[in-house]
């Protein structure tokens, strides 16, 4: 199987998985955000701790200050997305982050010497207008989530720009570890002071919460070393197909004709920009100053 195939099938799993996360996150209102992240830490936590007494290896890795930033910025762009799964319509909530293909792609420039072109900056544009429509027709959504999603976008795109760059270097476990090594002792301290006990099933979700996201991490660490970061993250754009059928199905949610125009518009922006990529002749890219 060809790496970038084996690429866009690990970041589909993963998509699934996310998207059951959030779905998760969903169905527990009452418990804080960061008690939340403390059980998923836990979880993430002891999952590879069993790994690497399987497979053998150090979970410090060897590039320990860029596995850090990656800790940081993952948990940073967890908190800010829960936040606002909790806030607003799934489906929505969906969309607004889900513009971190596009901070992928242009930390990229830089970071790991992706290349992007004129052309794909007007795609990205294009999704970015989808975004404004969304906030600005849907009566649920005000400026301040919109900006809770750009930042969230903005710190999945350092962390997964992150991952690409420690790929040839660490094994995915050691990427995903640095996330519960950096965010449990936050989280912990919350809950000292603001506990709030899981009632009933609850305490189911949030164990299928934590598997759901270790699934979810290992299969986009995967993705995400095995092909180019532009190519599979357009993949994760099938999670608004599966948040539109859960808020839906499960919590009634509706939307107006613009708001669902604005996901479309989000979704096709970074959908042509998939097609481009696989265009042989393309306008001259921007490149990273050596």
């Amino acid at each position: 199987m060809a790496l970038h195939t084996r690429g866009m099938l690990y970041m589909l799993l993963a998509t699934v998985f996310f998207a059951l996360m959030s779905l998760l996150v969903k169905l527990l209102p009452g418990i804080p955000v960061l008690e939340i992240i403390f059980f998923r830490a836990v979880i993430s936590l002891s999952l590879c701790m069993y790994g690497f007494r399987r497979a053998k290896i150090s979970p410090w890795g060897n590039n320990k200050m860029l596995l850090t930033i990656r800790g940081f910025a993952g948990t940073f762009s967890l908190i800010q997305g829960y936040f606002l799964v909790q806030a607003i319509p799934l489906a929505a909530a969906t969309t607004l982050t889900h513009l971190s293909p596009i901070f992928t792609a242009l930390i990229g420039i830089w970071f790991v010497r992706e290349k992007v072109t004129p052309l794909q900056l007007a795609f990205f544009g294009l999704s970015f207008l989808g975004v404004v429509m969304i906030q600005g027709f849907d009566y649920r959504i005000h400026a301040g989530h919109l900006l809770l999603g750009i930042t969230t976008s903005l710190t999945m795109g350092i962390a997964y720009n992150c991952v690409r760059k420690l790929g040839s270097t660490e094994h995915p476990l050691v990427i995903i570890f640095y996330f519960p090594l950096v965010c449990l002792p936050f989280s912990a301290i919350w809950c000292g002071l603001f506990w709030v006990q899981p009632q009933g099933i609850e305490w189911l979700y949030l164990i299928l919460l934590g598997l759901a996201t270790q699934f979810g991490q290992y299969f986009m660490t995967r993705a995400y070393q095995v092909a180019e970061i532009s190519r599979v993250a357009i993949i994760n754009y099938t999670e608004i197909v599966f948040a539109i059928l859960f808020g839906l199905l499960l919590f009634a949610e509706n939307y107006n004709l613009l708001t669902y125009t604005g996901m479309v518009l989000v979704a096709s922006g970074v959908i042509m920009n998939m097609i481009y990529r696989h265009k042989p002749d393309q306008l001259q890219p921007l490149k990273a100053e050596p």
